[in-house]
């Protein structure tokens, strides 16, 4: 009996000695830089299971081994943890970092523009199109009611989520603005600086004017006067919901809507786009002036003036410009 007892003995030391030998190996392989040779995008799925996702891995040579994964992450008790998610994996990670990556749930952040003064039908489009976000756009998008600004979002995140952030961002902003500064007196409501902010944000595509132009249009209802802004008459016709795709006409001036300030005191309706904070503080903050009329000055900004006969002279100007060009 001793001789086959010390051959099972040895078996047993043998076979333990290879084990060990094996996991040490795997250890080795786990803790090893490894094959990928450039930076790479690898989205890991909800519900992949350590042995499928260690072999996707393999099979995409961003792994040594796909057993030696799998006995690093379940030696480090890690295989629950692993999240989902798009992740950015640097070029020859080893096995032990890609763990702590996909465990950390530090996946790429996409990010989304939108640009100030956008309607809210070009705003839907916009996210509509972004890639990288899931089902479709249930939500009512009421005119002036996205703050716009970058933001960002996950693979997989729904549209309708974003924009109930762009929602809460502006609910936010408006009540940041006013927490500093009080509305002046010729605005009555929240509703009525977001309204005003976005003729603001039409007017004029040049920061540094937005308070000036502000203090115009607020002048103008301090003293009784019309807006007759342009913007505004142009979204009484086509709504929002299309570029007019032609310049104004005496008629459509003369046409009388719930956004036509040629036709009407006071602000319209409601708002005509989606205005910015910078747009917002220059309603609350606007330039103390006199002047109460503006047009374009063929440059990209606007001459100011404080007289009906002072602006009729820079109409004139601008018409001249345009007609040379």
């Amino acid at each position: 009996m001793k001789p086959v007892l010390y051959t099972l003995i040895a078996l047993i030391i043998v076979a333990g000695l290879v084990l060990g030998g094996a996991l040490g190996y795997g250890w080795h392989l786990f803790k090893s830089p490894g094959p990928l040779e450039t930076e790479t995008v690898y989205l890991l799925e909800k519900g992949t299971g350590l042995r499928a996702l260690a072999a996707d891995l393999e099979k995409n040579t961003i792994i040594n081994n796909n057993l030696a994964f799998v006995f690093g992450v379940r030696l480090k008790e890690n295989a629950a943890r692993l999240q989902a998610g798009e992740y950015l994996v640097p070029a020859g990670i080893s096995g032990m970092d890609l763990m702590a990556l996909f465990v950390s749930g530090k996946v790429i952040e996409r990010r989304l523009t939108i640009p100030e003064g956008l309607q809210s039908r070009e705003i839907k489009a916009l996210v509509e199109a972004a890639p990288g976000l899931a089902g479709e756009i249930t939500r009512e998008m009421p005119e002036g009611a996205f703050l716009p600004e970058t933001y960002q979002y996950r693979l997989g995140d729904s549209r309708d989520e974003l924009i109930g952030r762009m929602a809460a961002a502006m609910q936010g902003a408006i009540a940041s603005v006013i927490a500093t500064t009080p509305l002046p007196k010729e605005i009555k409501s929240p509703e009525e600086l977001v309204i005003l902010a976005s003729i603001v944000e039409k007017e004029t595509a040049v920061p540094e004017e937005r308070p000036r132009v502000a203090g115009v249009f607020l002048n103008r209802l301090r003293k009784g006067m019309m807006l007759q802004s342009d913007p505004t008459v142009v979204y009484g016709v086509t709504l929002g919901t299309r570029d007019l795709g032609r310049p104004l006409s005496k008629k459509d001036l003369a046409t009388p809507t719930a956004y036509n300030t040629y036709q009407m005191m006071g602000l319209p309706k409601g708002p005509i786009a989606n205005p910015g904070l910078e747009s917002l503080s220059a309603v609350l903050q606007p330039e103390e002036t006199k002047f109460l009329y503006f047009v374009a000055d063929g440059t990209g900004g606007h001459a100011f003036s404080t007289t009906l006969d002072g602006h009729n002279d820079n109409v004139r100007k601008w018409r001249k410009l345009n007609k040379n060009k």
